[in-house]
Parts: structure tokens; C-alpha cells; sequence
């Protein structure tokens, strides 16, 4: 049986090694700043708040008593939402001189075993999306797909609240907001429609004007004169 490689908290001696594994995931990776700063001092700096961070965890494997991998985990809750308590894993790599030797397995055992010490009772991984080869793992390994996250630039959503105002508000924007606009013209032609007809039909209960009268009284001469037309000539007989 193979021997289970060696994993330990890393500590203060490991920054330089661990900054040395972390710019080399980013070169592999082609991922940028997604994964990690390209400056190795500010990155050394972030690593060592890690370190001491409440519930930070910073573990290191090492193959041939050389760091040869690490793992980036924090532990996270009980929250104002929810009591769950969570090893939410940051990232993980394993140096590609050193895999298929058992170097993640033994980081993610030793990290299970922190995150039970810890009472988190889940692990958390966001691996990123061009990290093909660490989905894969973990999807091996047990791993299921939890949420879907998004992600947008501080400037870009500056810029996209300051052409849409109303989104700020919650009010409807874009095509929704066209809509809604249409339906309201629509009811405002229905609205005015309904009271022309109400006024039409009160018109036609109302009393005739002078001027109506006229037109009537016109025309009923009119027809009187007609038929007075067409009736015959009284008959007269003479008797002798």
C-alpha cells in the first residue's frame, strides 16, 4: 500500500514556497487575476492574513520534502441566516511534477478532518471555470454542482446603474419597462373610449334643442307634404 503523502498546517517558513505555488497554478491555469495577484509580495502579504485569520486554513503537501501542493480553505458560520458551519474551499494545487501521487487526496482528507474538528458539517469548492482538471477531481471524489454564481465588475456595474437609474429603485427597466408602458397607453385609449360612449349615449336621452327641433319639425312637414301628394282627388257624384 502506498503511502498516504505528508500534509501539515503550513506556517510563516512556508510563504516564499507557497507564493512560488500559487504564481505557477496562475501560469497553468491562464485564468489571471481570477485565481491570484502576479505580485509576489502583495500575494506573500494575502497568504499570511490568511494564515491568521479566525478559522483560515493554509495546508501544504510535500513530495520528496519539497512543498509540492496546497490548499486554501476558511471556515465559515454559523451566520445570521442559517446555523450551518462550512469548510469553504478557496483553491487548491498540486504542482504538475508531483501529481498522480496522491497529493490531493491526502490535502482534501486533511482538510475533511479540520472541517469536522471545525463542526462544519459541508464542504464548499469554486473552482473556477477554466479549471477543467480540478472539476473533474472533484467531481470524482464526491463533489455535486450547489449554485450557480455570477460575477461583474465594479466599473461595468457603475457604469450599467448609471444608464438605468431606475434599476436602483427595483423599478422594471429594458423590455419589461416597454411593456408596461404599452399596456397603460393601451388602458388610457380604453378609459377615454368608455367615456366618449357615455357621453354619446347620455346626449341621446337628453332633451332636443332648439335647433333639433327645428330639423324635426322640417322634416315632418316635409313627409306631411308628401303624403298629402299622393292621396287622390276626392270623388263628387251629381244626382239628378
Amino acid at each position: 500500500m502506498r503511502a498516504t503523502p505528508p500534509v501539515r498546517i503550513a506556517t510563516p517558513d512556508d510563504l516564499d514556497a507557497l507564493c512560488a505555488l500559487c504564481l505557477e497554478a496562475r501560469g497553468e491555469l491562464q485564468v489571471g487575476s481570477a485565481l491570484c495577484t502576479d505580485d509576489p509580495q502583495r500575494l506573500r502579504d494575502q497568504l499570511a492574513v490568511l494564515m491568521g485569520a479566525l478559522g483560515g486554513t493554509v495546508l501544504v503537501a510535500t513530495a520528496d520534502d519539497e512543498p509540492a501542493g496546497l490548499l486554501l480553505a476558511r471556515i465559515v458560520g454559523p451566520g445570521p441566516f442559517s446555523d450551518v458551519v462550512a469548510l469553504n474551499l478557496e483553491a487548491m494545487y498540486v504542482r504538475a511534477s508531483a501529481r498522480r501521487r496522491g497529493l490531493g487526496h491526502a490535502l482534501l482528507l486533511a482538510g475533511a478532518t479540520l472541517a469536522e474538528e471545525a463542526g462544519a458539517t459541508e464542504v464548499y469548492a469554486s473552482p473556477l471555470p477554466g479549471a477543467r482538471g480540478m472539476h473533474r477531481f472533484l467531481a470524482r471524489i464526491g463533489f455535486a454542482p450547489a449554485a450557480a454564481h455570477r460575477v461583474v465588475t465594479t466599473a461595468a456595474l457603475q457604469r450599467r446603474l448609471a444608464l438605468d437609474p431606475a434599476t436602483v429603485l427595483g423599478e422594471p427597466t429594458g423590455r419589461i419597462a416597454r411593456v408596461r408602458s404599452l399596456e397603460e397607453l393601451i388602458a388610457r385609449r380604453r378609459r377615454a373610449r368608455a367615456v366618449s360612449e357615455g357621453f354619446d349615449r347620455a346626449a341621446a336621452l337628453e332633451e332636443p334643442t332648439d335647433g333639433l327641433r327645428q330639423v324635426r319639425s322640417s322634416m315632418s312637414m316635409q313627409v306631411n307634404r308628401a303624403v298629402q301628394m299622393r292621396r287622390p282627388a276626392p270623388s263628387s257624384t251629381t244626382t239628378s
